[in-house]
């Protein structure tokens, strides 16, 4: 992977320019104009547009951050390949967790909305929209930035800016979002293609609701 495909001039401009959008969501849902799954789609997707528009205006296009249309299929297909690998490990993991009297969904299990609409609303944006604004944002902009200094110091830095920037839903440390933000790192910087961990990342998100949902603790 090339290291310096984006400049310090790019990363700022995004900064300033999602940490702008932020600040009047904000302003609009204090208001109380609007708030709810749906606006926050919305706004990922915003986000998203406009981080692409910056990075193909002031940087070096978006192909500097992973996105080629001609190579989006076998982003797809290799995403694909390390989800399965990934999920593998994930699956002897939970049973080696198991036999040692660990709950293992604990590490993974997330509060799903009631409602029936609300779900799909959800998984659309969880599993969808967010993984592919996420990763514009935290690999094409952070790992693609810091990979200047080496693959090992932009996958630490970059996990650890992921994790910061989550909040953790469950207690404890937060292995959920260190492990993916490894992963999603590794597979980016691998495969040098964005689509591999959006892939990854939304179908993990998926897979982490569909448990949640299956294995719902009863109210």
């Amino acid at each position: 992977m090339e290291a310096d495909k984006i400049e310090l001039k790019t990363l700022l401009i995004s900064l300033g320019t999602l940490i702008g959008v932020e600040f009047l969501a904000r302003l609009v849902i204090s208001k109380g104009l609007y708030h709810s799954m749906v606006f926050l789609g919305v706004l990922r997707l915003v986000e998203t547009i406009l981080v692409l528009l910056i990075v193909s205006f002031w940087g070096k296009g978006i192909s500097s951050i992973g996105l080629t249309p001609q190579r989006i299929g076998m982003g797809f297909k290799r995403g694909l390949i390390w989800s399965a690998g990934f999920g593998a490990i994930v699956v002897i993991s939970f049973v080696f967790l198991f036999i040692a009297g660990i709950d293992p969904l604990a590490l993974v299990r997330v509060r799903l909305p009631s409602g029936f609409d609300d779900i799909i609303i959800y998984l659309l944006v969880g599993g969808i929209v967010g993984p592919l604004a996420e990763e514009v944002f935290f690999r094409g902009l952070i790992y693609g930035f810091l990979r200047r200094w080496g693959a090992v110091v932009a996958v630490t830095v970059s996990t650890l800016i992921f994790v910061l920037a989550h909040p953790s839903a469950f207690s404890g440390i937060p292995f959920t979002q260190a492990a993916g933000g490894i992963l999603f790192s590794l597979a980016y910087e691998k495969e040098q293609n964005l689509v591999a961990p959006i892939t990854i990342h939304g179908l993990g998100n998926l897979a982490i609701f569909a448990l949640s949902w299956v294995f719902a603790t009863p109210q």
